[in-house]
């Protein structure tokens, strides 16, 4: 079903959210990576200009909320590296297996995230896709396509499936054309897409694939993850990967500046959680014992990973509760699967799996309709 306006509002960097607690900028990086001296530079705008905490998207992005002077946000975050386009910089939304090339028997797909950001960035028309248009990039291990992204890639060895809104398409494509075949498609879902958002809300997604072969079955569909990979993680190289969950996706600009100063790649999951990469056994070691205190939580089995909740109040006039607050103290309750606390019926940020608990003002319902996509 298409939406009712022309285009979607999703914040920027520079096209800001006036939300009810300030602005709020919200950059993008695609397939979540980004540097030490980059989130230091955010961790920085954060403090001095934001509500002193970053948020973590459940698209690998970073936001900044409470913001006084926007300004001077951009300003930081351009001088960081981070806006590299203007013009496209809030359609420049890839999500990636965040561990690719470092763990798994799968091929290394992070050349191909940062050749499409290249190809988006370079083409003028792409400019006007919707701010929540999303590519993905899965690099076999199937984190990633159980997203439904609208354009997607599953590689298999040095092929990869054409995913639309997380379909096997029944396309196949070498690697060297995974690039091309999803800037492609964006450009036919311009061409097509009336006033939808997104692939799914085209009356008939597969016009899209005009042209292209369907050579094995289509319809195939990956399950939807809810937490992404946490603690000491041992990478092909024998080096250490540290995977951090920041519980309800918000993390202090002061922890921040803790895992900018260990000077190491950083990757931002979808599953609002941070990866450190490449590091010594030592030097991992010493990281651990330093940030396990600060409220990162590095075991797998931690009931943190089984809540999530939208901003709510007070960030959110739409909502009819603290959500963040509510479910914070509901975290050790008896649990059979995951829990989304939301503060209306709109349900942002809902995982897609488990359960809705929807704000009443006197409680929470369960919440029966799928969340808007």
């Amino acid at each position: 079903m298409a939406r009712t306006r022309d285009q979607d509002a999703c914040p920027g960097a520079l096209q800001v959210h006036r939300a009810a607690d300030g602005a709020l900028a919200r950059m993008r990086l695609p397939g979540g990576m980004i540097t030490a001296r980059q989130l230091e530079a955010l961790a920085h705008a954060a403090t001095e200009w934001g509500n002193g905490t970053m948020e973590l998207t459940s698209r690998g992005n970073l936001q900044i909320r409470g913001i006084s002077d926007t300004a001077a946000v951009a300003d930081a975050v351009a001088a960081a590296g981070l806006l590299p386009s203007p013009t496209h910089e809030r359609v420049r939304n890839i999500v990636a297996s965040p561990l690719s090339g470092r763990t798994g028997a799968t091929p290394d797909v992070r050349g191909l995230v940062t050749a499409l950001d290249d190809a988006i960035r370079a083409d003028a028309a792409l400019a006007d896709l919707p701010g929540r248009f999303l590519f993905g990039i899965d690099d076999g291990r199937g984190d990633i396509s159980g997203l439904r992204a609208d354009a997607g890639a599953h590689v298999d060895g040095d092929t990869a499936a054409l995913l639309l809104a997380g379909r096997d398409t029944g396309v196949r494509i070498g690697l060297a054309d995974v690039v091309p075949t999803l800037i492609a498609v964006a450009r036919r879902f311009l061409e097509r897409r009336g006033k939808a958002w997104r692939v799914g809300e085209l009356d008939d997604p597969a016009s899209l694939l005009d042209g292209w072969d369907v050579t094995a079955p289509p319809g195939a569909t990956w399950p939807k993850a809810t937490r992404g990979p946490v603690g000491w993680i041992e990478q092909h190289d024998g080096r250490i990967t540290l995977g951090a969950a920041v519980p309800l996706g918000v993390l202090p600009a002061r922890t921040a500046e803790f895992l900018a100063a260990i000077d190491a790649p950083i990757v931002v999951t979808p599953w609002r959680s941070v990866l450190v990469c490449d590091l010594d056994e030592g030097v991992a070691d010493t990281a651990l014992r330093v940030l396990a205190p600060m409220n990162l939580i590095f075991d797998e089995n931690s009931p943190w990973l089984a809540v999530s909740a939208c901003t709510g109040l007070p960030g959110c006039d739409k909502s009819a509760a603290d959500v963040r607050a509510d479910a914070a103290a509901a975290v050790h309750e008896p649990a059979d699967q995951h829990r989304h606390f939301v503060g209306c019926e709109r349900a942002c940020g809902s995982p897609g799996v488990g359960q809705v608990l929807v704000a009443t003002g006197d409680g929470y319902r369960p919440r029966e309709a799928p969340p808007l996509g």
